[in-house]
């Protein structure tokens, strides 16, 4: 585990009061860095996810990434406090669905600007806040959560599905103009996770057919997409940079 120890670097998650975020958050604090807990709204869940973290010391912000002010706001606070920032983890995102034939034309409309503002113009001004920064200091890694949804589409959220197929496309275009600064750009694609947002879904009666997508019979960990994370992360990666890793338990093969 030498390759994946993260000490003293200064990391920041965004979305990370819970779910995935919150495992990777723990994750990299065991491994020895700083880590910035984001969080949008959830104030009480992100200080859940601070007492979890070992080490330190560690940051809890506040931003609201639909928002390019709020996003400069927040990577200033971040070089600010620790004078650096190594990692990045874009994780933050939202979830809508917009049955094309059961919605009106507003909703529609509205529903995609929700999406795409959160999950892809969002990570986009993360990256070049945090970019500016990692290009002074001549490294750095960001590492872009995107999603199984973004090969096998989302019937009734293809607004989702769209922005996680725009992010994949993004850091692969980052991976290949920040390489000569010295910073890579990787990618991790999750299908169904055991988090919060998903137990709903787990727990109804499509539960069993969403676990047996897979041929473990089972759903992901999100300390299993977090590992992932810190594997692109990680100081021996530098030459998987625009590579994007599928983490759905083989329930979706692509070539």
């Amino acid at each position: 585990m030498e390759l994946m120890r993260f000490d003293q670097q200064v990391v920041l998650v965004t979305g990370a009061s819970r779910g995935i975020g919150r495992a990777t958050a723990v994750l990299f604090a065991e491994q020895g860095a700083r880590v910035i807990v984001h969080y949008n709204n959830n104030a009480g869940a992100a200080r859940e996810t601070a007492d979890l973290l070992a080490g330190g010391p560690h940051l809890i912000l506040s931003a609201d990434l639909s928002d390019p002010a709020a996003v400069a706001r927040l990577i200033g606070e971040v070089i600010e406090e620790y004078g650096s920032l190594d990692v990045v983890v874009n994780n933050a995102a939202i979830y809508e669905e917009h049955p094309l034939a059961e919605v009106d034309y507003e909703s529609w409309q509205e529903s995609w600007g929700r999406v795409l503002a959160a999950n892809l113009s969002g990570p986009a001004n993360v990256c070049y806040c945090a970019a500016q920064q990692m290009i002074r200091q001549g490294h750095g890694r960001i590492v872009n959560v995107s999603s199984r949804g973004a090969f096998r589409g989302e019937p009734t959220s293809p607004a989702y599905g769209a922005s996680k197929a725009g992010l994949n496309a993004m850091s692969q275009s980052l991976a290949k103009y920040l390489a000569p600064f010295g910073v890579a750009v990787g990618v991790v694609a999750p299908g169904w996770v055991e988090t919060d947002m998903a137990r709903e879904h787990l727990n109804s009666e499509g539960g069993d057919a969403i676990r047996e997508q897979s041929p473990f019979g089972r759903v992901a960990q999100p300390a299993e997409v977090a590992y992932a994370i810190l594997f692109l992360a990680s100081s021996g990666s530098e030459f998987m940079s625009g590579a994007i890793l599928d983490v759905n338990g083989a329930s979706y093969l692509r070539t």
